[in-house]
């Protein structure tokens, strides 16, 4: 790991712990994890949002105010807005996507889940999706929520990633090995 992703990640898991407690003292993880669903999906849709938060060169009230709108529009709760302010104070929104990736899998360990990453080669039918949720909990023993992207280049199959447990069934993976072991045999 390098060390500028890992100042950026402990300074995300100060302000995610923080940031937890409060909410979990105040009995609102519910609306904490609203919070942190909309702001992941706000920073992926939107490389405007990503880029105010990221640039050293807008000033620090230019980012607060862009933040403070963004908390406003999106409904965010007191507590988010705050703590997105006091980032904005101390030039540290650009750990935002780190912070909302702590807060997210804090909250599945709160709730006694685990987040699978999973990668198809093409989109997961809700019947595939819940079937496959199904069998990780049967494994683990923990509600599974999905993660799922799509990698055309896979060919077909699947690569799934629970905790330190990964499954690669991927077309892609065993061309790869059947070219290695006939690379063994010429």
């Amino acid at each position: 790991m390098s060390e500028p992703v890992s100042i950026s990640q402990g300074i995300a898991g100060r302000y995610a712990q923080a940031l937890f407690e409060l909410a979990k003292e105040a009995k609102s993880l519910k609306s904490l994890e609203a919070d942190a669903d909309a702001l992941k999906a706000a920073l992926a849709a939107s490389p405007d949002l990503s880029d105010v938060i990221a640039s050293p060169v807008i000033a620090r009230a230019e980012q607060a105010a862009a933040i403070a709108a963004v908390a406003a529009k999106m409904g965010l709760s007191d507590l988010m807005a705050n703590t997105l302010a006091l980032m904005a104070r101390n030039r540290r929104l650009f750990v935002l996507p780190q912070l909302v990736a702590d807060l997210k899998a804090r909250i599945a360990v709160e709730n006694g889940e685990m987040t699978a990453d999973v990668v198809s080669a093409t989109k997961l039918s809700a019947a595939q999706a819940k079937k496959l949720a199904e069998t990780l909990k049967a494994k683990v023993g923990k509600t599974v929520k999905l993660n799922t992207t799509v990698d055309e280049s896979l060919i077909g199959g699947l690569i799934v990633k629970l905790g330190s447990t990964m499954i690669d069934t991927s077309v892609k993976s065993k061309l790869a090995a059947l070219q290695n072991a006939m690379k063994e045999v010429g």
